[in-house]
């Protein structure tokens, strides 16, 4: 018993064991006052915590709603956007679908308008051949009579020869002024041959040529008289400088539609220049061109088509300008009427005479080569054959392709082949060629037949070697179908189709 009860301690002993128990009594107390304070404010935080948790949902709710009304509007947006846009293409469309429905009417009217032009055109292109073609019925069958008729004119010739012989010492001087023609009894056909007094020609010379043709040269003869006249109404004043600036802008002309347009109206103003009289200026312009031909330039070839479209322009507001420069072409070349002069012994006392009348020059005291001659010869039918196939939308040519035609119906109906008739022959065709094609169509491809089967065929028979070349070109001409090509220089520089002249 004694063993299990406390030891028996002293008075300061036990106060501090109760000292000791109440501290940690204390202690305890205040542990457990703290721990409750810990547990207390943890509960608060919990509390706290649990609180913002919550704020935290309700504002991430409140986030997700507005964002989700901000969504709806925004793809409200979008689709009314999307509406507006394709609301805005379908009345695109329908805008530019009736303005291809009025291109598609405007294009269909343009169409038919252009179909009856064409229409006329091709009707007046077809009364053309007609025409043509009874006209050249009516040269064959005039050629047909001309030639039953041969032997009677040959014996007339020699009957002309027998009575010139006796009459070698007679002056020939004619005293009849003008021209006289006497036809053979071919009821005016164009192919006969005529006899022809001039002034200017020994009598009894004997003119091959269409009639109306030489009607033509003599009417452009009398224009261009008319001219020389008013001339010399003022021979005192110089226009030398005048003279001077429309040759130095015809030498300016080049290969381009902008220096054709340009030059044509300056030498439009040159001619309608009231300082200087228009007789001077269209003689002057004229006489310029046909010297090209007769002292060409290296750029003649090249340029001869710009001078042709430069002519036609000027001359379409000045006629007058193209009958003298034709007038003058025909007097610097015979054929370019188209006329050949037939040597006889009663009308040429000498074969130098003979080259004279026919257009040959003399240089030095004697007669130029025959080379030189057809080679001017040749220019001045180029340049002649490129006037009338110049074909300018909105621009009259007074002398254009139904001149070419008849010009190449005379010369095939009224001149003998030979040299100087097959190179003018050729040169026409190199030129004018592709352009009668496309006006004539088959009718000129019976023109050229006709030329192959009855024009080269006599040439051929003649055996004159000088006739080779020429014969040769005109034959690759034609078995080549050469005028279906665009001739060198056809087309100028540049295609603007500003051909209308504005002075």
């Amino acid at each position: 018993m004694q063993g299990n009860l406390m030891p028996h301690v002293g008075f300061a002993e036990g106060t501090l064991s109760e000292l000791t128990h109440e501290h940690q009594l204390g202690v305890m107390e205040v542990v457990r006052n703290q721990i409750t304070e810990l547990e207390t404010c943890l509960i608060d935080e919990n509390e706290k915590f649990a609180s913002t948790v919550a704020r935290v949902e309700n504002y991430t709710k409140t986030r997700q709603e507005l964002d989700r009304k901000f969504d709806m509007q925004y793809q409200r947006r979008i689709a009314e956007a999307l509406d507006n846009h394709l609301t805005a293409v379908q009345r695109d469309h329908e805008h530019k679908s009736q303005i291809e429905e009025r291109r598609i009417r405007d294009d269909a009217v343009r169409e038919e308008a252009q179909r009856r032009e064409r229409a006329l055109h091709e009707e007046k292109v077809r009364q053309e051949k007609i025409k043509a073609e009874a006209e050249m019925q009516a040269r064959l069958e005039a050629e047909r009579v001309e030639a039953a008729k041969t032997a009677a004119l040959e014996a007339e010739k020699r009957a002309a020869e027998e009575v010139a012989q006796k009459k070698k010492s007679a002056d020939t001087k004619s005293s009849a002024a003008g021209v006289s023609i006497n036809a053979t009894e071919a009821n005016g056909s164009q192919g006969s041959v005529l006899h022809v007094t001039k002034s200017a020609q020994p009598q009894g010379t004997v003119i091959r040529s269409a009639e109306n043709a030489l009607k033509l040269e003599e009417r452009r003869f009398q224009i261009y008289n008319e001219v020389a006249a008013e001339m010399q109404m003022n021979p005192k004043m110089d226009y030398r400088k005048h003279e001077q600036k429309i040759a130095r802008t015809i030498r300016q002309i080049s290969g381009s539609e902008e220096n054709v347009s340009a030059k044509a109206s300056e030498l439009f103003y040159l001619i309608k220049d009231p300082s200087c009289p228009q007789s001077i200026s269209i003689t002057a312009f004229a006489k310029k061109f046909v010297s090209l031909c007769e002292n060409p330039t290296g750029s003649f070839h090249r340029s001869v088509y710009a001078y042709a479209r430069v002519i036609v322009l000027v001359t379409s507001k000045v006629p007058r300008a193209m009958d003298v420069l034709i007038s003058m072409l025909n007097q610097a070349c015979i054929y370019t009427v188209p006329k050949h002069i037939i040597y006889s012994k009663s009308a040429f006392q000498t074969k130098e005479a003979y080259y004279k009348a026919i257009g040959y020059r003399e240089e030095d005291g004697a007669i130029e080569s025959t080379d030189k001659y057809v080679s001017r010869l040749s220019l001045c039918v180029k340049l002649y054959a490129a006037i009338v196939q110049t074909e300018l939308e909105g621009i009259q040519n007074l002398h254009g392709l139904a001149e070419g035609w008849a010009w190449l119906a005379r010369f095939l109906n009224g001149l003998p082949p030979n040299l100087y008739t097959v190179v003018a022959l050729e040169s026409f065709l190199q030129m004018a060629g592709f352009a009668m094609y496309r006006r004539y169509g088959a009718q000129f491809k019976k023109i050229l037949r006709l030329i192959a089967r009855n024009f080269l065929s006599a040439l051929g028979e003649q055996e004159n070697t000088k006739l080779n070349m020429a014969i040769i070109n005109i034959r690759n001409y034609l078995e080549s179908n050469q005028f279906l090509q665009k001739p060198t220089g056809w087309e100028l520089e540049s295609h603007i189709e500003s051909h209308n002249m504005a002075p």
